[in-house]
């Protein structure tokens, strides 16, 4: 992939540190610019406590752990890991697709066609590299989740002392 050029890549790092300063003051995006919505709406996309647990891989040990349960379609995976984050991290298809993707290329995990025939729903299953990946995910991503947690117990017990004091 050729390097971008400085000023563009400046260019792209000034929108998306303005973006991120319009999601955390709760501003949605101009309609004019619906890719850049898109890619900054729904729970967990703007998130400043999440967003570092996805790039981590938050996402990839969460698809490869619910195939560790057994096979499933994109769809599917995208409704539970909602279900299973209890909405904290929404996915969209234009996430989840290309993941599974590259997941299958390195052969995390295996896709089939649903019906071989004919382009039905393609179901993925999870290799052993996939297992070994996913343990691998989850030593190196619970550190992180438990710091999240504590945060957010520190920050709640707080502010219920404040409540109960004032």
């Amino acid at each position: 992939m050729a390097s971008r050029h400085p000023s563009t890549e400046a260019a792209v790092a000034d929108a998306a540190a303005q973006s991120d300063v319009r999601t955390a003051a709760g501003a949605r995006t101009p309609p004019a610019e619906p890719a850049v919505e898109a890619a900054h709406q729904g729970p967990g996309s703007g998130d400043p406590l999440l967003a570092g647990l996805r790039r981590t891989g938050l996402l990839r040990l969460l698809v490869l752990h619910l195939l560790g349960s057994g096979p499933s379609y994109g769809n599917q995976l995208m409704e539970r890991v909602g279900s299973l984050t209890g909405g904290l991290v929404a996915v969209n298809p234009n996430t989840m697709y290309p993941l599974l993707r590259a997941l299958e290329a390195e052969g995390l995990v295996a896709g089939e066609w649903e019906h071989p025939e004919r382009r039905s729903r393609r179901f993925y299953r999870l290799t052993e590299a996939g297992a070994a990946e996913r343990d691998r995910l989850a030593g190196e991503v619970a550190p992180r989740l438990d710091r999240v947690a504590t945060g957010v117990s520190l920050i709640r017990d707080e502010l219920r002392r404040a409540d109960a004091g004032g």
